[in-house]
Formats: structure tokens, C-alpha cells, sequence
């Protein structure tokens, strides 16, 4: 999978870009709030639906654009997936909102020139992001891994974006309905057709995250041995809120660096399971108002040789996961997409690397068909990189073509 052309229109500071984009490695060179990261991130946002640094779809509009009652930033590509050729296009609207003198933002998503929705067409364009940022992935707080894990399953797997999007609105009513028993009494019964909903849409995104933590896991522990010289082996950690195993009888919990077989559990047991233990806590969580088990919950770590990264790695032993990580992903996604690769976007992917791990790094691109890459100093690539590749030079969110370096 490739893209053949790209068009933005008032996205963060992209007035207007309308370009045809090469295939094989493409390198955005620019100083820093030039508008790099920002084409990556326009490009990532039709592979998702929404930002990786931003938590709302608002601050994304073009800023002297967004001072206009109506505004719209647009982004719509071209590319080439089994030979065929597709359009996709995200709208992103602001227009007047009633009387409330904020305006409201609405998405449109279009295929092909028709209408969709947002979880039809998550999956259909497929990307893989690495930034500074996702750093935050093993060192920050649980709901980072989690939004993460949501935004590469839901690319891959049919089911997924469809699961979490019912998942998520059941959560919100079980909870409203949680809260007015804790307040106000009445049949606690009246639950029973939300935890059945809440089991049915949990059970399918803890099956998917059960798997699919398990196959990238065996696709980056060998990228990551290799990036390191084969001294590092690399382990995801699943730890589900609901956890389908059964507890062993009369032994401790098993500690963090002992893994965990799932895989021979069915969805349907582990919908049963959740189901089950829904029930057991429900006089806990009316207490509480809040349901307090479930892939909402769940939480994925990081070992380097039994380490928890997210405690004690170091900034280069992070990083060097990270990437190791991502190139397992693209090789994840290509097997699942019947040999269709996504497209590889490194955000400053070679700053606080050494020159062997930048070297190693950039001997394993080759695993995308298309790759993009921003950075501030050319030097850090290698003349033989430098001469294979397509570069565009970025300045005022304004692109150029380079005809030689």
C-alpha cells in the first residue's frame, strides 16, 4: 500500500498542499515548526480518524482559518492497495453552534466519493507512526498503551472499531446507570441488560488484544535482539482487568516477568467469564458508581530482559523499543492485510540514536513499500540513504521538491 497523492487544505499550519508523493523513502527536511510533523500527522489521521497529539479534533483546524464562523480543513489521498487505486477524504467542519458562542466541529468521512462512517472506514488506508511523542506509550500512564493498542488493532481487525465504538457507549450508560443506583436505590436488575452488552463488545477486544499483543510481541522481539546486538530481549506484558485465566488454587499471583497463556481461550468464555464476574462485583460497583473491570481497564508493559521499561529503562533503551515496536507492526499489518504493507512514518526517528543503531534502522525500512521521514539535520543519514531517496524540503508548511542534494 502507497500513497500516489496527497491534498491538504487548512490543517494545523498547511494552508494548501496538493502534491503527487513517490513511493519507496520520502524525507521531509526542515527547522522545527516548519510544518513536518504535521503532514505526518494529516497522513496518520486517515489511517485512524484521529490525532496522535491532540485529544480533540479542534485544535487541528489551520489557526487564522478557524477565525471564520465556517471552516473546513480537508485532507484527501489517493493511493494504490492490490493494484487498484482509492480515495479517501476527511472533513473536518466548523460551523456555527446555536446560541452557544463556541462553534462546534464535525467530521465527514468519504470512500471512494461516498459517504461512510468513521468505524467503516477505520482500516481501510493503513499507517504506522513512530514520533517523539510515543514515548509516552511505555513511560506514561495506562490510558496511553491502551489508545494505543485501540489505534493499531482497529486498522487491522474488522471487528475491532466496531467492538470498542459499542463497547465505549455501553461503558458510558452502565456507568450513568451505576451512579443512579449508588444515589437514588432501585432494581439492581436493571443492569443485567447492560452487563450482557458490556460482556458481549469486552470479550471481543480482549480476545483481539490476547492475540495480537502475542503475534507483534513475536515479530519485534527479534527486530529489538537485533537492534541491540543481541542483548536485549524484548517482552509485551497483557494484563487484563478481566482476567479470563482461572486463578490457581493455593499460589501466589504470578509476578510481572512470568508470562501468561491465553490463546486457548475462546471468545465465548471469556464473554461468559466477564460476564460472571460482572455479576459477583455488582454490588461493589453501585457502591463505587463506576464499573470497575474491563478492557477500559487494561493495561500492556514493556520488558527488556525481565526490565520494566516504563520503571527503569533508560531514554535510548524506550526508544530503541519503540522502533523495534513499529517495524514489527508493519510486518504485523502486511500478514494481515494479505501481504499489503502500510505506509512507515518516522517522525525525527534517528535523533539520540548511535550511528550503528541509525544505521540498522535505516537498513530495515525496506520492510514498507512507502516510507516518510522528517528531520531537522540531513546529517544524520547516510550519503547512500541520502542518494535513494526523494527529498522535499519544508518551510512555512510550504513544500519543495529537492532536485539534488
Amino acid at each position: 500500500m502507497y500513497l500516489t497523492h496527497l491534498s491538504i487544505t487548512d490543517f494545523r499550519n498547511i494552508s494548501r498542499l496538493d502534491k503527487d508523493i513517490p513511493c519507496g523513502s520520502l524525507l521531509f527536511v526542515g527547522a522545527n515548526a516548519q510544518g513536518k510533523t504535521s503532514l505526518l500527522e494529516a497522513i496518520y489521521f486517515l489511517a485512524t480518524m484521529t490525532s496522535f497529539r491532540a485529544d480533540s479534533d479542534r485544535p487541528l483546524l489551520n489557526l487564522f482559518a478557524a477565525r471564520q464562523p465556517l471552516a473546513v480543513a480537508r485532507i484527501v489521498a489517493i493511493y494504490s492497495q492490490g493494484g487498484n487505486s482509492h480515495q479517501i477524504e476527511v472533513r473536518l467542519i466548523q460551523e456555527a453552534n446555536g446560541f452557544n458562542t463556541i462553534p462546534k466541529i464535525r467530521k465527514e468521512v468519504l470512500l471512494d466519493g461516498l459517504k461512510r462512517k468513521i468505524k467503516e472506514v477505520i482500516g481501510q488506508f493503513t499507517a504506522v507512526l513512530f514520533s517523539p511523542q510515543m514515548i509516552s506509550v511505555i513511560e506514561g500512564v495506562p490510558d496511553e498503551r491502551r489508545r494505543y493498542l485501540n489505534l493499531t488493532l482497529a486498522q487491522v481487525l474488522p471487528r475491532y472499531a466496531s467492538a470498542l465504538s459499542d463497547y465505549t457507549q455501553t461503558l458510558t450508560q452502565r456507568n450513568a446507570l451505576l451512579k443512579q443506583l449508588n444515589e437514588r436505590n432501585g432494581d439492581n436488575n436493571q443492569l443485567d441488560f447492560w452487563d450482557e452488552c458490556l460482556a458481549s463488545a469486552g470479550s471481543r477486544l480482549i480476545y483481539a488484544r490476547i492475540h495480537s499483543i502475542q503475534e507483534i510481541e513475536d515479530l519485534a522481539a527479534p527486530i529489538h535482539k537485533e537492534l541491540t546486538r543481541q542483548s536485549g530481549i524484548l517482552r509485551l506484558s497483557y494484563h487484563p482487568a478481566y482476567e479470563p485465566l482461572p486463578a490457581p488454587t493455593g499460589q501466589f499471583i504470578l509476578p510481572l516477568s512470568i508470562p501468561k497463556n491465553r490463546s486457548g481461550i475462546s471468545e465465548d468464555q471469556i464473554r461468559q467469564g466477564f460476564l460472571e464476574k460482572l455479576a459477583r462485583q455488582r454490588v461493589e460497583e453501585i457502591a463505587r458508581g463506576v464499573t470497575t473491570i474491563g478492557p477500559h481497564r487494561d493495561e500492556l508493559r514493556f520488558l527488556e530482559n525481565g526490565i520494566d521499561l516504563g520503571i527503569y529503562g533508560s531514554r535510548g533503551q524506550v526508544r530503541t523499543a519503540m522502533l523495534s515496536l513499529k517495524l514489527a507492526e508493519v510486518m504485523w499489518m502486511r500478514e494481515k492485510k494479505n501481504g499489503e504493507p502500510p505506509v512507515l512514518l518516522l517522525d525525527e526517528m534517528l535523533a539520540e540514536l548511535d550511528s550503528e543503531r541509525r544505521t540498522d534502522l535505516l537498513n530495515r525500512l525496506s520492510v514498507a513499500e512507502q516510507t516518510m521521514l522528517t528531520t531537522t539535520d540531513l546529517d544524520l543519514f547516510s550519503m547512500e540513504f541520502i542518494n535513494r531517496a526523494n527529498i522535499w524540503d519544508l518551510h512555512g508548511g510550504e513544500v519543495k521538491a529537492r532536485g539534488f542534494v
